[in-house]
């Protein structure tokens, strides 16, 4: 009997992986399960036995029981890797199969910031696409210690990754409303590692009116170094222009998608809602930020439950001309001039 079209399709998908490592890892982890990102597998990894049982993914594993007995890592990285290496036979059996696997944690503490690049690494062995979306600590409230930590995590972690997309919490400290809580603007990190995990995740998955598969998220992240991803919406008048802007200047990430070589862009919209002058008005704001030589791809998926006049934009920007991008992702960098872009806040970004 022949096979039906959505059979095929759904034997074919690549297999995507989130695994969450340490606490802000398992709780981002919660926030994606609980925010419902379909067609991807949540694997929970963590020193600390109490925390790791209260994260909602379906597969848990604990780094080094012999060595932490549960109780967790502290501030030591060196505990956090050497946990990571003795699960790393129970690490690799987690990630067979895997063509995507994302990484999500906290960097400047011991197990996220130690164990994410023994787990890059096994992913990377298996031949799996590696993406890495980690936050950074706010130096001056979460302290110094905390800070260089995460700094020198951050290099071991581009090691190896295909791409490294940083999350910088002193700008969202800086963004935010000053009458927000500290739990919300952490909550609020939480939210942004998941809208990194769900842009791309919904590119690969999400069948488009004009496709974007797995090959062309591969062709733009592969040993891409540091990259960018941004996501924008807009409603009513110059919607398109909206929803382009703001996906190049969330105030949430570390530097801005200057001087790209790589460039892929996702438009989403309900049926029969989009226009060629639509189209035309983010591709020209996207060609701004991009060197002259960038390849470039983008595809367009419709989404019934999708407001009459709303339009999204996932963009994800790679392999940096600007020198100053390396810099910035590890803290060195001086603010270099940009074209001029309108910037967003965060209640602009989250609909607040």
């Amino acid at each position: 009997m022949e096979e039906r079209i959505p059979d095929l399709w759904e034997g074919i998908q690549a297999q995507i992986k989130v695994v969450g490592i340490g606490s802000a890892g398992n709780n981002a982890l919660n926030r994606m399960i609980l925010g419902g990102i379909d067609g991807v597998e949540f694997i929970a990894m963590n020193t600390d036995v109490q925390a790791l049982s209260k994260c909602l993914a379906p597969q848990k594993l604990n780094l080094g029981p012999k060595l932490t007995r549960g109780l967790g890592a502290g501030l030591d990285p060196e505990k956090g890797k050497a946990a990571a290496e003795e699960s790393v036979e129970e690490i690799k059996k987690l990630l067979e199969g895997a063509d995507l696997v994302f990484i999500t944690a906290g960097l400047g503490g011991g197990t996220g910031t130690g164990a994410s690049p023994i787990v890059a690494r096994v992913s990377k062995d298996l031949g799996a696409l590696v993406v890495a979306v980690v936050s950074k600590p706010h130096a001056f409230i979460e302290g110094t210690t905390r800070y260089k930590i995460a700094e020198e995590g951050l290099r071991q972690l581009a090691e190896h990754v295909d791409a490294l997309i940083p999350i910088s919490n002193e700008n969202i400290f800086k963004m935010g409303n000053s009458e927000m809580t500290l739990d919300e603007a952490f909550g609020l990190g939480d939210q942004v590692l998941m809208q990194g995990v769900r842009g791309i995740s919904e590119i690969i998955l999400k069948p488009g009116f004009i496709n974007v598969d797995f090959a062309d998220v591969r062709m733009v992240l592969e040993n891409a170094g540091t990259a960018v991803m941004g996501i924008g919406s807009g409603t009513g008048d110059n919607r398109a222009e909206k929803a382009a802007q703001q996906a190049i200047s969330s105030p949430l990430l570390e530097f801005r998608p200057t001087g790209a070589s790589r460039l892929l862009y996702n438009i989403t919209v309900k049926p029969g809602n989009i226009t060629t002058k639509d189209i035309s008005s983010i591709a020209e704001i996207f060609e701004q930020i991009v060197s002259d030589d960038a390849l470039i791809k983008f595809g367009v998926v419709y989404d019934e439950e999708l407001e009459d006049n709303k339009i999204e934009v996932t963009l994800i920007a790679s392999e940096f001309k600007n020198e100053n991008t390396r810099a910035a992702t590890f803290g060195t960098s001086k603010e270099q001039p940009v074209k001029e872009v309108k910037r967003v806040t965060i209640p602009e970004i989250f609909g607040r």
